[in-house]
């Protein structure tokens, strides 16, 4: 399940303010006012459409829409209730065997741990669900890296941009030396279109990127949870070994947390004995 991730907006509203208050506090609002150049924007994002445009195809281009929506969103992942479900799938398929799965597979939504069970429904050998559900991880992990190169390509072409339009406003400036009143203009091109495209690519590109990235591996993680589980009913593993398997992959914090609502629980059933 998807959620809106706030902390991306957050984040980059944060950087931005903290920029506004450097620039107000330095030079009130007239220094804000100075830091504003049409100019310079146009150069900084021209350039940088311009590039995309040539580095990518008209299909890769479309798809920077999701890939933004993509950052803005986080995967819910209950590792603890994945363990569980797994706990219980293996408890029935050794009760009444792996044709029954099919009915609680109705009240699963991942589609990935569906495709593992429908496999060792069908009888699959392990060694081919495994094959199988690994090639779909690298599929999605070659989909993603693709997305996400997008973003860093954006990250490298902003700033390059930027020192474009410095280029540009030094050179401006160099030719009307004689005349006092452009040196100002040109040079403010020359500054702000650096600033503007380390802005963009240090505060969203690059650090969306690298939050996409993040996201792929805790997915693969989850997945490679999954396909043990799979695996672990599929051979008809004890329901406590395959659980204690599985708690392997939980984080020592969650592991520490686990044992001492256990305990509790199990003082509960001796005080009520």
């Amino acid at each position: 399940m998807k959620k809106r991730d706030i902390f991306t907006p957050i984040g980059i509203t944060v950087g931005f303010l903290m920029i506004m208050f450097g620039i107000i506090s330095s030079g009130g609002m007239g220094g804000f006012a100075g830091f504003l150049q049409v100019s310079s924007i146009f150069i900084v994002l021209g350039g940088l459409v311009a590039a995309l445009l040539v580095n990518f195809n008209m299909q890769q281009i479309k798809s920077l829409k999701d890939v933004f929506q993509e950052a803005f969103k986080k995967n819910e992942h209950d590792l603890p209730e994945l363990i569980a479900l797994f706990e219980k799938l293996s408890e029935r398929a050794r009760r009444e065997g792996l044709l029954a799965l099919e009915n609680e597979l109705e009240e699963v939504d991942d589609p990935f741990i569906k495709k593992g069970v429908l496999l060792a429904i069908d009888g699959i050998e392990p060694e081919v669900i495994n094959d199988i559900m690994n090639a779909e991880i690298e599929a999605m992990e070659e989909r993603h890296f693709r997305g996400r190169q997008i973003l860093d390509k954006s990250g490298e072409y902003a700033p390059a941009w930027g020192m474009i339009g410095t280029l540009i406003g030094l050179i401006l400036m160099l030719r009307n030396l004689e005349d006092p009143a452009t040196l100002g203009p040109s040079m403010a091109v020359a500054l702000l279109t650096t600033f503007y495209g380390s802005v963009l690519a240090n505060l969203v590109f690059i650090p969306m990127s690298g939050k996409l990235e993040a996201k792929t591996n805790e997915e693969i993680f989850i997945k490679q949870v999954i396909i043990e589980g799979v695996i672990g009913v599929q051979s008809g593993q004890n329901p406590r070994i395959l659980k204690e398997k599985l708690s392997a992959f939980l984080s020592n914090k969650v592991k520490t947390k686990r044992n001492e609502e256990q305990e509790e629980l199990v003082e509960e059933t001796l005080n009520e004995a």
